[in-house]
């Protein structure tokens, strides 16, 4: 771990750009401590099957890069433009205007020119140029074309793992450029000659060996739920006993790891089965397909779609009519992007339809997999469930918009709805900070390792300067979401520059407020504390 700077160390920036051309691209990289993830191990990239696996280190001068490096990541870049038409668009269209420039969390925490979208995606282009235009071919450095060289290869690197893929600057862009892949692109390209993280390509091997980003074992899954099942008995006095891989069973109930074992996303998988239970659904979870998300998407497009195949192939074996989706960000941009393109189309399961409420999911049509948000708003929507929300007077709730779910989703209000069904303080930040416009937790697409923490704090610090904005005007304590990377990542965010300020999924808010049949006088939160006023005190 690198010793953090404080506040005002962190902040002592300028966004003056650079004087000279030479300053913007042609600088060989620094590579600060903090500021990067660890490279990936040769052990994690064999494991699945990639090229050119080896242990190298960033900071060091050798790279250890394969004789041939070059012409493989110029074939790769070849293929690409002709496998994937945005890819070619993105790489003519864009007129730098400068309407992304100050759109990205990662250069308006640190004032870095290279953070700006439109220059992280010249790293790229000035290659193209080079290599497939007749311009750059002829004239090079004249037209913006730079020759594929070491130094080039490394600010690749750098800042390519300085994305979150959040996509913001997209939302700005007047020619509808996506950052995300550019930076994904960018990513494949790396990869082909061996370079990832190991902070992406772990998880990966894990996913793929056992099934899971942390490579739980099935009894492990188990014995994690078991223990917080005893959690959830001590406070509501009801015993719990879901299935594992049964087959025949309506749904597939899938979440993201984290929520199986690091809090606070323990407490949100406790008000998943809380609710589940009161409402009486025949479910199952899987100790096989024990992962939503897919890191597998920060690495390349086939390596996203291998991971995700376990999700369908798990659905087929257990014989489900559909699946629902726990909290997360990524896993439901590739649910609602690229799942049916990837391992579609799914003819052996129904669309999705509530048994509680007869709601028929259109949205999940191809996809078959219902977000828990979407499902527990519909439940509350036609008051299915009763709710107490003074359960959760002690917060003062805002939320924070998951890039993911909210900007390749539209899971904008659903959160919401729920949020002020079952608490009574709930304040939003800026507008031009949230929906669509949301600011990234800054430690997306693989950047939440603790060994790059300065560059997560720097990312980061827009979303905690919105935060801090509504403590200190309506004394908010308690920052809502509905992705497990947030809950994971978040808590450092707060903790450093906005301390007070908690971090919960929705639905452990929920599973507070949530009113279970046969309940025992609830004195305790999902945290195990002190609740501030009895039960059925103000149910509704």
């Amino acid at each position: 771990m690198v010793k953090l700077p404080d506040k005002d160390t962190l902040l002592d920036f300028s966004y003056q750009p650079p004087a000279s051309a030479t300053d913007w691209l042609g600088a060989a990289t620094e590579f600060k401590p903090g500021m990067y993830c660890y490279g990936a191990k040769a052990r994690s990239l064999e494991a699945v099957g990639m090229p050119n696996a080896r242990d190298f280190s960033p900071a060091e001068e050798d790279w250890k890069l394969p004789e041939d490096w070059v012409a493989l990541i110029v074939k790769g870049m070849e293929e690409r433009l002709d496998k994937y038409r945005s890819f070619r668009l993105f790489m003519d269209v864009c007129v730098r205007c400068g309407a992304c420039a100050d759109k990205c969390h990662f250069h308006l925490g640190s004032g870095d020119p290279l953070n700006m979208p439109v220059q992280r995606a010249e790293l790229l282009r000035s290659v193209y140029r080079r290599y497939f235009t007749v311009a750059g071919r002829l004239f090079g450095p004249l037209v913006g074309a730079r020759d594929l060289t070491i130094d080039v290869l490394k600010q690749w690197w750098y800042y390519f793992y300085q994305c979150t893929e959040c996509r913001r600057c997209s939302v700005y862009c007047p020619y509808g450029i996506d950052q995300a892949e550019i930076t994904l692109m960018g990513r494949e390209l790396l990869n082909l000659v061996g370079l990832n993280t190991e902070w992406i390509a772990g998880p990966v091997a894990n996913c793929y060996r056992k099934g899971n980003h942390v490579g739980l074992e099935p009894q492990t899954v188990v014995d994690n739920v078991e223990f917080l099942l005893e959690d959830i008995e001590t406070i509501t006095g009801r015993h719990i006993e879901p299935s594992f891989n049964r087959k025949g069973a309506e749904i597939l109930f899938v979440v993201p790891s984290g929520d199986l074992y690091a809090e606070p996303g323990t407490y949100t998988f406790m008000g998943y089965l809380m609710l589940l239970e009161q409402l009486g659904l025949d479910y199952t979870l899987s100790t096989y397909a024990s992962e939503g998300g897919n890191f597998g998407f920060f690495t390349s497009h086939e390596m996203a779609k291998r991971l995700n195949a376990k999700l369908y192939a798990e659905a087929r074996r257990l014989g489900v009519r559909w699946m629902l989706g726990g909290e997360c960000g990524h896993m439901w941009r590739l649910v609602n992007q690229y799942m049916d393109t990837f391992n579609g189309p799914v003819d052996f399961m129904e669309l999705p339809v509530s048994p509680i409420t007869g709601t028929r999911f259109e949205n999940a049509a191809s996809t078959k997999m219902v977000h828990i948000t979407e499902f527990t708003a519909d439940l509350l929507y036609h008051d299915k469930i009763k709710v107490d929300p003074a359960r959760n007077d002690e917060l003062v709730v805002t939320f924070h918009d998951s890039c993911n779910t909210a900007r390749a989703m539209g899971l904008l209000e659903e959160p919401r709805y729920i949020i002020q069904r079952v608490c009574r303080q709930f304040f939003e930040m800026p507008e031009d900070t949230i929906r669509e416009h949301t600011l990234c937790c800054g430690s997306g697409a693989g950047l939440n390792a603790g060994e790059n923490m300065e560059l997560r704090l720097r990312g980061g610090f827009p979303r905690a300067n919105a935060v801090r904005g509504v403590r200190e005007r309506h004394g908010v304590n308690t920052l809502a979401n509905i992705c497990a990377l947030d809950r994971a990542s978040l808590p450092a965010l707060m903790d450093y520059w906005v301390p007070g300020v908690r971090v919960a999924g929705v639905h452990e808010l929920l599973g507070n407020a949530l009113v279970m049949d046969g309940e025992i006088d609830r004195r305790l939160d999902l945290r195990l504390a002190d609740l501030s006023l009895r039960v059925g005190e103000e149910a509704s």
